[in-house]
């Protein structure tokens, strides 16, 4: 039989060559760059042949490394697998869902409840992440993504194209106007109409996603001309704008359901009924092998139902 090498050694390979770096090997394994360059050469001379051409600010694979990287990404990725059916066989039954802060937040946290009423022997694990997915996508590490941090469902708002993952599409989003109920009956320029607009400041949520909703593509759509769609108070994040609008700093513009939760307690109001449907929608993504996750599936299926039994339009 093939006597393997010391797996330590494999170990800094693998991560040496995909980051074609000792420095980059050595932070991600938490050792010294010393020590990531005397594993590879102990493991050179254990082969007998080199491994890495370097140079002098860099290094390069040998035709020999290049040939076994994808085998040993491959080989770490099935024993991380492995090891997490083990846990998986001896722990209680978890589910570990990423998204981001915001939908968590407005959307879901608040009916969490059900699900924990109708499935007491499932954990949750809720894991805000405002990074892209579709840059996950591009960068083709999206299967690493769940890997490395052990995620079962991935919600995003974004296009629903996820080559190689299972998605469902959990709803369509609409884009409204959002205020404090207080602004319907102030005496002096109480909001009516769109054209009211322009006596209050506009909240813009420039968070750096695509598809996000637009104070000038709403204006344009409700006919109303006049007012400087970029003017007003500008955030960096959805629920700073939610969080203008309930203290009274302005209008805000954001995706119905993710207001739904404070139009519910009374705190925001949707003060035309002008809807601005947009491309984007959320969706939920897995991975194949988790489809046969009972617990994985029992969530999928539950927030599924809830969002199709949601009054907001755009959520059923």
């Amino acid at each position: 039989m093939f006597q393997l090498p010391p797996l330590n050694s494999l170990r800094v390979l693998e991560s040496a060559a995909r980051n074609l770096s000792f420095s980059k090997a050595a932070d991600e394994l938490f050792v010294t760059k010393a020590a990531v360059s005397h594993q590879i050469k102990a493991l050179e001379e254990y082969l007998g042949f080199q491994l890495f051409e370097r140079k002098n600010r860099s290094i390069e694979l040998t035709e020999a490394a290049e040939l076994a990287l994808p085998k040993l990404r491959e080989g770490f990725n099935n024993l991380a697998e492995a090891v997490k059916l083990m846990q998986q066989h001896t722990q209680h039954d978890s589910v570990n869902v990423c998204m981001a802060p915001s939908f968590a937040a407005k959307w879901l946290v608040p009916k969490l409840h059900k699900f924990s009423g109708t499935h007491p022997d499932i954990d949750m694990k809720i894991i805000g992440d405002d990074t892209l997915i579709s840059n996950r996508v591009d960068s083709g590490n999206l299967d690493e993504w769940f890997r490395g941090d052990d995620i079962d469902v991935v919600i995003r708002f974004g296009s629903g194209d996820y080559p190689g993952f299972v998605v469902d599409k959990l709803f369509d989003v609409s884009a409204v106007p959002l205020c404090s109920p207080n602004l319907l009956t102030r005496k002096e320029n109480p909001l009516k109409t769109p054209d009211d607009l322009r006596h209050y400041t506009l909240l813009h949520d420039d968070t750096g996603y695509t598809g996000r909703p637009s104070w000038k593509k709403w204006l344009e759509m409700a006919g109303v001309k006049g007012i400087d769609a970029k003017r007003g108070l500008h955030f960096n994040h959805v629920s700073l704008v939610l969080g203008g609008a309930i203290d009274e700093q302005g209008i805000g513009l954001s995706m119905e359901p993710l207001a739904q939760y404070d139009i519910d307690a009374g705190r925001l109001c949707i003060p035309f009924d002008l809807k601005m449907p947009l491309e984007s929608a959320y969706y939920i993504i897995r991975r194949e092998r988790d489809v046969k996750n009972e617990s994985v599936e029992a969530f999928v299926s539950w927030i599924l139902a809830e969002a199709n039994s949601s009054d907001t339009d755009g959520e059923s």
